[in-house]
């Protein structure tokens, strides 16, 4: 199946790589491409793509004001932040306002290429090095996002699960936490998939907050 994608960037020329390097891709079309929020919001109206990378420091309508539209307007397109800011707030209101993903523009083709995949599957991609600032915003502030009602939840989690979700506070892949615990990777997904199932969560950027919340993680 083609992934179809639309790119909203203020800048011609990083556009332009992006494209370059996306139309590579057999299973990936470059449907159009936007220089402002405005803009993109026609264009992904008109042409409904599969994944939306927009960024965030645009002219005019700011990306998250955009991302909020876009959501209302095509809430099955999966929009993926990508962007220079590291500030954790921002990922924060990101997901808050239906974003499925958050990525860094200084990552890899290959890593930027799984991620259009995993969230066009319905999957959120959350760069790691994000995540470890997000967790780590949360653990200073003492920030309450998580219902106290999922305490008893909490109980139900076995302890290679609780191992688990330490790893995920400290940002690791599958794969890193497969090598830390000599296991395999796919049986890190399926535990996974367990503590989002036992704790009513729905990412993996949840999971770690609430292992700093309720004590998971150590200093």
């Amino acid at each position: 199946m083609t992934i179809r994608i639309l790119l909203i960037d203020d800048h011609s020329l990083f556009r332009s790589g992006v494209k370059l390097l996306l139309m590579r891709q057999d299973d990936f079309e470059v449907v159009g491409e936007a220089a402002d929020g405005a803009e993109g919001l026609k264009r992904a109206t008109a042409l409904t793509p599969d994944v939306i990378l927009l960024d965030l420091n645009m002219p005019g309508l700011s990306g998250l004001d955009t991302l909020q539209l876009l959501v209302q307007e095509l809430p099955d397109c999966a929009v993926i932040i990508l962007t220079v800011s590291e500030e954790a707030e921002e990922l924060a209101q990101a997901l808050s306002y239906g974003a499925r993903g958050y990525l860094l523009k200084n990552m890899d083709v290959e890593a930027l290429t799984l991620a259009i995949r995993k969230a066009a599957a319905g999957e959120p991609v959350i760069d790691n090095q994000m995540t470890v600032k997000l967790v780590e915003q949360f653990r200073q502030h003492g920030t309450n996002v998580v219902s106290k009602e999922r305490n008893e939840q909490q109980t139900r989690l076995t302890q290679r699960e609780r191992e688990i979700m330490q790893c995920l506070a400290r940002g690791d892949s599958n794969k890193a936490i497969a090598r830390t615990l000599d296991v395999a990777e796919s049986t890190v997904k399926i535990h996974v998939q367990n503590i989002l199932k036992k704790l009513d969560l729905t990412s993996r950027v949840q999971i770690a907050v609430y292992a700093v919340e309720h004590g998971l993680v150590s200093e």
